[in-house]
């Protein structure tokens, strides 16, 4: 077990650095343009585990990937019907993208497959994807009542459907657009709120005829998809470790440059400047499907607010996280129709709960949400990640601005999203190392 030693009450955390780059738009680059026909070339994309696995998965179906994770990575596309039988279980690991998105693309295909992960990936639900792939003609096999891992999908002759999502998810909304590339006629998905929406973007970047209407969009089956060149930002979810370790830490001001800035991802900027955080956006430029931006964040005194409806789906990951700064916040914050975290790595309403009280936190669960109570001065804990990156991250944080060291264990899970996370935070002026005692 790899454990982490944060000495607390940091200052004057400083200085301008990247992030890695966008774990969502990195699985999306990599399916697309295996399914396009010609070259991808990618640039940007993450080098950690989750988007590997992916990638693994789509070289053992027959795809060429040169120079993985470099900057000059190559995907040689096959097209939509290229993909070859694997011939075994495909491992993802612990990404729940790939899988969900691996499986709207398998309903199209003239094989049946089974997909399988580790011990976090199999406890958690398919059901969501199962049900419209379901009515879409094609069958899919899991384990219980929710479909959960190993989960086999018959690939055929999907069926165009129109789909209304019981809750607004980008993995549910991806992979019905994906199994809609394989259908006769027009594939629709309707939300009851808004989603990330970076699969439509690219969808309509490599070709595909893509219509887009406030909650609702459709794609046309059988698009000729062509490979693009992919420059993939850093992921502002990552980021929001880095800027809210300097909104609380005493004479900070730090920068992240060539940020995300897709608006379908920023609800937890707004929410931080909402709540009196110096956070500041310049050099707002597009470069290919998506619009990116630099980040700086400077020491504040939170005032504490309601999150709910659809702000969620647009800071979803960043929650944990969140919950920290309101620890800090003066009054009661809020956080409701969160549920959907109960069902990622950890059931993280319950772990950011658990890990925030361990460090003095006034943190209450709630069925939907959280309601925190601040501002309260946390002191050093030792803690688990529960497997989980982003537990591991906002936990790291909270020791940073505790008081006295502190110990997060479980920390090798950072590296699904966020490679280097501990070197960053030492870049900028803390003091994190490995921890001896705890490691094996």
């Amino acid at each position: 077990m790899t454990a982490l030693r944060v000495r607390g009450s940091v200052t004057g955390l400083r200085g301008e650095l990247t992030v890695p780059g966008d774990k969502s738009i990195s699985h999306r680059s990599i399916i697309l343009g295996a399914l396009a026909e010609g070259r991808t070339q990618i640039s940007g994309f993450l080098d950690a585990a989750d988007c590997r696995k992916t990638a693994q998965a789509l070289v053992a179906m027959g795809v060429k990937i040169d120079n993985l994770g470099q900057d000059d990575m190559v995907v040689h596309g096959v097209g939509l019907r290229g993909l070859r039988d694997p011939g075994k279980p495909l491992d993802l690991g612990n990404s729940g993208t790939g899988m969900r998105l691996l499986m709207g693309v398998l309903a199209g295909q003239d094989f049946t497959t089974t997909l399988t992960g580790d011990e976090s990936l199999r406890r958690r639900p398919m059901d969501r994807i199962a049900i419209p792939l379901g009515q879409m003609g094609i069958e899919v096999t899991g384990q219980g009542e929710r479909c959960t891992p190993p989960v086999t999908v018959c690939g055929g002759q999907p069926e165009a459907i129109t789909y209304h999502t019981p809750t607004a998810s980008a993995q549910v909304k991806s992979a019905v657009l994906l199994a809609g590339l394989y259908a006769e006629g027009i594939t629709t998905v309707i939300e009851p709120g808004p989603s990330r929406d970076h699969t439509e973007r690219m969808l309509a970047a490599c070709g595909a005829e893509i219509t887009v209407d406030e909650l609702q969009v459709s794609v046309i089956g059988s698009p000729k998809l062509r490979g693009a060149e992919i420059v993939v930002p850093g992921d502002i979810s990552s980021a929001a470790f880095l800027l809210a370790a300097a909104l609380l830490a005493p004479d900070s001001q730090v920068t992240v440059r060539n940020v995300l800035l897709n608006p379908t991802r920023t609800g937890l900027l707004d929410i931080l400047q909402r709540m009196g955080g110096d956070v500041e956006v310049t050099d707002r430029r597009q470069v290919g499907s998506e619009e990116r931006g630099d980040i700086t964040a400077r020491t504040s005194e939170p005032v504490a607010t309601e999150v709910g409806g659809d702000e969620i789906p647009r800071m979803l990951d960043e929650v944990p996280i969140l919950a920290l700064v309101a620890t800090q916040a003066k009054g009661q914050t809020v956080i409701r129709d969160a549920a959907e975290l109960r069902v990622k790595e950890s059931d993280r309403l319950a772990t950011t709960a658990q890990v925030l009280q361990t460090f003095g936190g006034d943190v209450q669960e709630r069925p939907d949400g959280l309601v925190i109570t601040g501002p309260t001065r946390l002191h050093r804990a030792t803690v688990n990640s529960y497997g989980d990156h982003r537990i591991a991250m906002t936990a790291v944080v909270a020791g940073l601005i505790a008081v006295g060291q502190s110990v997060v264990e479980d920390t090798v899970c950072i590296d699904t999203s966020f490679p280097g996370f501990a070197d960053a935070l030492a870049q900028l002026g803390s003091n994190i190392s490995p921890d001896e005692a705890h490691n094996d």
